[in-house]
């Protein structure tokens, strides 16, 4: 995971728990930054529902996005586990998981 740099394992084990045997389904477990559905999906059920960003600041919440789209930029596979830590890290919002 060269694109986290140092990894806080315990706090991936979070997010992982939370987003529960979702993740082990082939069309849940990626997240693919080309698809405005599946990022909205990101913006609904992590940004709002889990990491409490105000849902009338689309502006911040498609900048979070989009970042770290950028940063994954040439990443084939982009596991939603990774995209959602590399979120609330950005964002300074671990302590929501937590």
């Amino acid at each position: 995971m060269k694109h986290l740099g140092e990894v806080d394992d315990r706090f991936l084990e979070i997010i992982v728990k939370n987003l529960g045997p979702s993740i082990y389904r082939r069309d849940a477990e990626l997240v693919s930054c080309s698809d405005p559905k599946e990022l909205e999906t990101v913006k609904t059920n992590f940004l709002i529902r889990k990491l409490k960003m105000p849902k009338n600041d689309k502006e911040a919440l498609d900048s979070a996005v989009a970042e770290v789209c950028e940063k994954l930029k040439g990443v084939k596979n982009k596991y939603r586990a990774t995209f959602y830590y590399m979120l609330a890290k950005n964002l300074g919002r671990e302590s929501r998981l937590r």
